[in-house]
């Protein structure tokens, strides 16, 4: 078949996206390699092996691909390209070298910063206002070899995480549709990027999303936003029940007093944090489902509950 080929590797939203404007600009796909689903994972975005199979595209995953395999079967293949968009393990050297004209990456930072693993729920954390998408080529270390093009995009005080990784990975697709008349002419820019320290971050769990009330009310409405569903969520144990706190927002509401205070007023509930910043909780759940912040808040009327 004339035109450039790509072997890609991908998962996820950007997975999807990037595959299909491949195909968009003509790339021949001769085999796509994805991630098998994990039953006790929370699915909540596209599919790329129902992608692929919409478009008949040969689709294995590692299960049925061991390395020496699929070595070989790239061997045989010989892409031009090869691509990962989001797979969800580091591609061997050998298989980086079966890529012909190049082996690239989709990384959902503004690289060098935020390296490494979940890097949308990291800038979020770290209370980053922008991230981005970056394409670059792969080398044995992670996301770190050189810059073929990359797109920043806002975060907002009051965006989670999904709504960040939807602007994402609009970037990516910009990023790959602009890039890849470049590639195939040869053309593409290459930028070495500095490696950065302390902009490695690794993968996240959900005891990851314990809240200290001692915190500033910026750090703990940046880990409720960074972890929200459809991730595992920021929690907090609150008079000896197991709160999840769903969704946030910075309020300029005074303290009742010093310390960390769980208050009412005008039908809303407020957290009163570390150095005297409060939080309105907008959305909390319990063992027995969602709370009625109304009518706690009445509960709570002028007898703040402390928290810790």
């Amino acid at each position: 078949m004339s035109g450039p080929s790509a072997v890609v590797f991908a998962y996820h939203d950007v997975g999807v996206r990037c595959l299909k404007a491949l195909l968009s600009a003509c790339v021949h796909v001769p085999l796509v390699v994805t991630v098998a689903d994990d039953p006790q994972e929370n699915r909540w975005y596209a599919s790329v092996a129902q992608t692929a199979a919409d478009y008949g595209l040969e689709t294995i995953t590692p299960a049925s691909a061991a390395l020496p395999q699929l070595e070989a079967r790239l061997a045989t293949l010989k892409p031009d390209f090869l691509f990962s968009f989001y797979y969800r393990s580091l591609l061997p050297a050998p298989l980086l070298r079966a890529a012909r004209r190049g082996a690239l990456n989709m990384h959902g930072s503004l690289l060098p910063r935020y390296r490494g693993r979940a890097p949308v729920n990291w800038a979020i954390l770290k209370g980053e206002h922008e991230t981005g998408a970056t394409l670059h080529y792969m080398v044995e270390q992670a996301d770190a070899g050189d810059i073929v093009d990359q797109l920043a995009v806002p975060i907002l005080i009051d965006d989670d995480a999904r709504e960040v990784f939807g602007k994402v990975t609009v970037a990516a697709e910009t990023i790959l549709a602009r890039s890849l008349p470049q590639l195939i002419a040869g053309t593409a820019a290459r930028r070495p990027q500095a490696i950065l320290p302390g902009e490695y971050f690794g993968r996240r769990t959900p005891e990851d999303g314990r809240i200290d009330w001692a915190w500033p009310a910026r750090q703990i409405h940046d880990l409720v936003r960074a972890v929200a569903p459809p991730f595992p969520g920021a929690f907090a144990d609150v008079g000896g029940a197991r709160w999840s706190i769903l969704r946030t927002r910075l309020s300029g509401r005074p303290a009742p007093r010093a310390g960390a205070w769980l208050f009412g007023g005008d039908d809303a509930v407020y957290a009163a944090c570390g150095g005297g910043g409060v939080l309105e909780i907008l959305a909390a759940a319990d063992a027995r489902g969602p709370l009625d912040l109304g009518r706690l808040s009445q509960k709570l009327g002028a007898r703040p509950a402390p928290l810790g």
